[in-house]
């Protein structure tokens, strides 16, 4: 029975060649699209699924509370994890990480690594980062040690075995010895670093890790016990902080109070920032997207098999005449869409096997290299039989419940009901189409109101070349600049201790308040020379800038932006102007007020910075340069560069291109959506294509005659287009606010973010009904053009 039903759907198909090749290449689209986001989605919310005692770790963050504000960071100081550790028995083990940059020299090569991680030796207690070689109680309990992961291993030391080699780091001044070797960071872990140095180097080096409660840096990670309660050890924490530094915290005024976040948030669900940081409103958004495309290919199966209906009716009489049952028939029609469906799915999963490294690319990350290998094949065959029964039960149905007696007689015609279902899922289809559309305008709006917005600095034409390891930068970074300056090219040169878009230090602080009071906070901190705030165009609201005139500028005088202002409860930006300050041991006064400018990502409102001269710090030189003469100038810089760091390596980047690397997440997920949008618009298109034809071909005589009695082209293009002119008005109704809420939540990741324009909807509106038009004129143009004598000629 079976393969007689398998063969009369294989005749069906074949006979109708036309819907069957759409359908197929529709439910193709539809399931290529569904399993490569269906991979992305999966991957994304897999971040640090591989570590063992995922369930049991727990971040812990940090609140900052003042009078005046509260920040709420990821971090927290030195000490508190390993005494967290110490006070509360249900923690098996904590960890502090942290994560730099690090030039490392292996004979005559230099590298600049950007994922290097500083980390206790509980690291692999607690994660499960795989080790080939060494113990992880040994790997990095020593001062001055490390573990590198192959692929590191292998760009220092070839295939030679990398245990005890070692390799210099900090301008050649500290040896660094391999004591262990890992395999790879996982790509899904929200933890990146190819190597990690042990944290017993930072206590030799001179920094204070058991007493330094004030001074943020470490991210601190903790192992539960078995079955313990993080939300009951969580509440003992403000006792814990109150019988630490309860003093400290009440005589600066300022509280800090801690939070277990766990693991498996960190990445996708977090608030708080975090090394690799992944958006849970773009997950939502991209799984609405492939539920929407999938529908789209499900809607244009049933509407044209239900178009169809009329042409199965007379079959149906026959064989329910002979004895067929209406379960049969279902079952018969339910046949031919499982077909249809599992030839797609064979077709969906060897195209997104070969559409696997574009998508990768797009994405921005590797996903999976072989669909094979991932484990979803079954649930791509689930997600297929389940789309050809979705698509086919209605129509089987429909056509399964026909009466013989009327059907035979020639007395049946389409119904109503089934009239007003076609129109209902194309205004479906169209609300779909037009949320996409909408959705990909709002998304490319926003980036690039991102990229035009005025940041509050300059940043074209800057050249920033980095200057670490200049022994003595006191003393020599005026002589330094002053031979930028002789470069030809170049009309500006400042140093600083960093850039907009890249970190900033922060500095415990105590700022006079308004009432008199200092007022304790840590907060942001440029150290810059006289030049920087001229170089990049910052606008001085109160009091002056720093003047090499002023002796004590160097030493007793501070600027501070608007946020400060607004932060220390004063009105006016001139009200801060002469107020004390006492910062990491430097005692002043303040002696301007610059306007706020963005030195972080628009996703975040710009917070307090201050700034103070300190040459020590510098290590960043921002030079502005000529278009014309930019590799010379590059030339000339790396000249200056080699006599005062011989042993480093020279490095330059542009502060627009840098700036912008912040924002390349939200670029790829807007070309994602668009690439996606632009599939669901074909595969509407599509379904729209083939139920013109079919209306078209119903309606053949029709048109014949109307030419016959004088209609011209284009009244029957305005007859068969008005219907659907009216289905994407409703459409656009349902559509707006659907798509305006969408957007909305996807915009409140941005600080700085546009006003959703009202003409976005009309736009997408227009789009849709361009799309209609010409979908729709393409078949009719057709039919018009044909001569009414084969029209109304009969069989």
């Amino acid at each position: 029975m079976i393969k007689n039903y398998l063969k009369i759907a294989w005749r069906n198909i074949r006979k109708q060649k036309f819907y069957s090749f759409i359908n197929i290449l529709g439910l193709t689209i539809g399931m290529t699209c569904c399993f490569l986001i269906f991979m992305y989605v999966r991957f994304e919310l897999s971040y640090d699924s591989f570590h063992k005692n995922k369930d049991r770790i727990y971040r812990v963050v940090t609140d900052v509370k003042t009078p005046t504000e509260l920040i709420e960071a990821d971090i927290t100081s030195a000490p508190m994890g390993p005494n967290i550790k110490a006070d509360f028995p249900e923690v098996v083990s904590s960890v502090r990480i942290n994560l730099q940059n690090a030039l490392v020299t292996i004979g005559s090569n230099k590298y600049d690594e950007d994922r290097v991680a500083m980390a206790d030796s509980t690291l692999f207690d607690i994660f499960s980062f795989q080790l080939i070689r060494g113990t992880a109680k040994n790997a990095l309990a020593e001062p001055f040690t490390a573990v590198l992961t192959e692929s590191k291993a292998k760009k220092y030391f070839g295939s030679a075995d990398p245990m005890g080699k070692t390799f210099q780091m900090d301008g050649g001044k500290v040896t660094i010895k391999v004591t262990g070797l890992m395999k790879d960071v996982p790509e899904n872990s929200h933890l990146p670093f190819d190597m990690v140095i042990s944290m017993a180097t930072a206590e030799r080096m001179g920094q204070n890790l058991t007493e330094s409660w004030g001074n943020f840096g470490m991210l601190t990670y903790l192992l539960l016990a078995p079955g313990a309660d993080a939300a009951k050890l969580e509440k003992k924490l403000p006792a814990f902080m109150e019988s630490h530094i309860g003093s400290t915290m009440k005589r600066n005024n300022m509280y800090y109070t801690l939070h277990l976040e766990r693991l498996k948030d960190v990445y996708m669900t977090s608030k708080r920032p975090a090394a690799v940081k992944g958006s849970i409103t773009n997950i939502y958004i991209f799984s609405i997207v492939a539920v929407f495309i999938l529908l789209i290919a499900v809607i244009n199966f049933v509407n044209l098999a239900t178009a169809r209906a009329t042409e199965r009716a007379r079959e149906v009489g026959v064989r329910k005449s002979v004895g067929a049952y209406e379960s049969q028939l279902t079952f018969q029609f339910l046949c031919e869409t499982l077909l249809l469906s599992l030839f797609a799915f064979v077709l969906s999963v060897a195209l997104s096997q070969l559409l696997l490294p574009p998508f990768n690319l797009l994405a921005g990350k590797e996903i999976a290299y072989n669909i094979f290998l991932t484990g979803t094949i079954g649930w791509f065959l689930f997600i297929a039989i389940a789309v050809g029964l979705l698509a086919g039960i209605y129509p089987a149905l429909v056509l399964s419940s026909y009466k013989p007696v009327v059907v035979l007689k020639g007395a049946f015609s389409s119904s109503n009901k089934g009239l007003f279902l076609r129109r209902g899922l194309v205004v479906f289809q169209f609300v779909i189409t037009i949320v996409l559309i909408a959705g990909v305008m709002i998304v490319y709006y926003q980036l690039l109101y991102l990229q035009s917005r005025d940041l509050g600095f300059k940043k074209d034409q800057q050249l920033v070349v980095e200057f670490g390891g200049v022994d003595n930068m006191k003393e020599k970074w005026f002589d330094i600049r002053q031979q930028v300056l002789n470069v030809q090219g170049v009309s500006g040169a400042t140093f600083s201790s960093a850039i907009p878009g890249r970190f900033q230090n922060s500095a415990y602080s105590n700022i006079e308040m308004k009432n008199g009071e200092m007022q304790a906070s840590n907060i942001n901190l440029y150290f810059i020379d006289y030049d920087f705030i001229k170089q990049y165009e910052i606008k001085v609201l109160a009091g002056r800038a720093f003047s090499p005139q002023m002796a004590t500028d160097s030493t007793q005088a501070m600027l501070v932006n608007e946020a400060v202002v607004s932060s220390l409860g004063y009105s006016k930006p001139e009200e801060i102007i002469g107020k004390k300050f006492d910062q990491w041991g430097r005692k002043g006064t303040i002696i301007g007020v610059i306007k706020n400018f963005n030195y972080r990502s628009l996703k975040e409102a710009v917070s307090p910075l201050t700034l103070r001269i300190e040459p020590e710090a510098f290590v960043p030189m921002t030079i502005t340069v000529s278009p014309k003469d930019a590799k010379k100038v590059i030339a000339g810089v790396e000249a200056i560069y080699n006599r005062y760091v011989p042993e480093g390596r020279f490095n330059y980047f542009f502060v627009d291109d840098d700036f912008d690397r912040q924002y390349r997440g939200d670029f790829r997920f807007g070309q994602l959506v668009l690439t996606f949008a632009i599939l669901a618009i074909f595969l509407a298109t599509l379904g729209l294509l083939g139920l013109i034809s079919y209306i078209v071909i119903q309606r053949t005589k029709e048109i014949g005659i109307r030419k016959v009695l004088g209609a011209s082209v284009n009244n029957i293009l305005l007859l068969l287009s008005t219907d659907f002119i009216k289905l994407i008005a409703i459409a656009l109704l349902v559509a707006t606010p659907l798509a305006w809420y969408l957007m909305y939540q996807w915009l409140k990741d941005f600080a700085y973010r546009i006003d959703v324009p009202w003409w976005v909807f009309l736009a997408a509106g227009c789009v849709a009904v361009v799309i209609a038009l010409a979908t729709v004129s393409i078949q009719t143009m057709k039919a018009a053009m044909t001569n009414p004598v084969k029209s109304l000629r009969t069989e």
